[in-house]
């Protein structure tokens, strides 16, 4: 015979010790997702700033970086670069440490802005770019982000004209998805390993069943009044088995269309546009890759794509660390910059 059959409140005593280890458990693992999604506290850098934008969409947070240009007399554009799936804003395997757009920023003199997807929204912390109820402009990620774009330029006084949006995979998606459902927030849009507005629509089996010109004319109805010709960057993977090149190839094939839906609301009328491709070859150690640039007779970009080889689904950049990055590829973060310097929204025909 034990103590506890002598003593009833002893029987009970370990399931006393079960729900406290229990209840650590649980806060420990809420621990390690805070610090997967927000990463620990010394990780902030110099000019680095956390926020939550609160709005009948929901809350989104996000993370600011302002280099050392801030505060002067002149008002400085706005990157904001959204995160793949199995990424974050600024947390584990981020989006700021996969671009490394914080030291590029304090060289020119932009801000940085790096929301990061709320916890348990998707499995493997993807944006929801293939869900219908996410590509509208008064809903969900496109209004939080949109959101957070305004609330950027009114708090750190930012160039309203010179806000430009970035993302990876499905980031990339979300992006485009932004620059159809926000083309008077967005000056650019660069696409890395990502698609067209409205892919959910198109069968892998069969894409050829829906041209780009039916998803085209979509983002052309979804952008409604607001309709501008936003230039896009498009960087894809030659050897990517995640997004294979098709999609960007279908991406360049779309966008063109809604440019030219944008300019009179029809098709193959009244742009006769010219593309140009390059190869370039950076030499030993670096990735070839093609660049094809379309554009308007007076120079004007519609899209440019540069097409990687021997590329997988990755974010390209010799500075990049994370799990889906490569460091022979063209610096994407220095190309989408290039890009957007090019293209200020008030020198965009609208």
């Amino acid at each position: 015979m034990t103590a506890s059959d002598h003593d009833p409140e002893s029987a009970r005593r370990p399931w006393r010790l079960i729900v406290p280890a229990a209840g650590l458990v649980v806060v420990s693992l809420l621990a390690l997702a805070v610090v997967f999604q927000f990463g620990p506290p010394w990780s902030m850098e110099e000019g680095d700033r956390n926020h939550v934008y609160e709005s009948d969409a929901g809350s989104q947070r996000y993370q600011v970086h302002l280099p050392p240009q801030h505060g002067g007399r002149t008002r400085l554009p706005v990157v904001m670069a959204i995160h793949g799936c199995a990424m974050t804003g600024y947390g584990w395997n981020s989006m700021k440490a996969t671009t490394q757009l914080n030291d590029l920023a304090d060289r020119e003199g932009f801000i940085v802005v790096y929301p990061t997807q709320r916890m348990f929204r998707s499995a493997v912390n993807c944006w929801n770019s293939d869900d219908p109820r996410e590509q509208h402009r008064h809903a969900g990620e496109p209004a939080l982000l949109a959101g957070v774009a305004r609330q950027v330029i009114e708090e750190y006084d930012a160039d309203p004209d010179r806000v430009h949006v970035a993302g990876a995979s499905s980031g990339a998606g979300t992006a485009v998805i932004l620059a159809v459902t926000h083309p008077d927030v967005f000056a650019t849009v660069t696409s890395v390993a990502g698609g067209e507005y409205g892919l959910n629509q198109v069968d892998p089996d069969d894409p050829g069943s829906t041209p780009p010109a039916y998803t085209a004319r979509q983002a052309w109805s979804q952008m409604g009044d607001r309709a501008r010709r936003v230039p896009m960057l498009v960087i894809q993977g030659e050897e990517d088995d995640v997004v294979p090149p098709l999609v960007a190839t279908r991406l360049v094939e779309h966008w063109t269309a809604v440019h030219d839906l944008a300019d009179d609301g029809l098709l193959n009328t009244s742009l006769d546009l010219v593309e140009e491709t390059t190869r370039v070859d950076p030499g030993p150690g670096r990735r070839r890759y093609s660049h094809t640039a379309v554009s308007t007779p007076d120079g004007r970009s519609v899209v440019e794509l540069y097409l990687v080889d021997g590329m997988g689904h990755a974010w390209p950049g010799a500075a990049s660390e994370g799990l889906f990055t490569d460091r022979s590829g063209p610096d994407a973060s220095v190309l989408l910059w290039e890009f957007a310097q090019r293209h200020p929204q008030d020198a965009a025909p609208r």
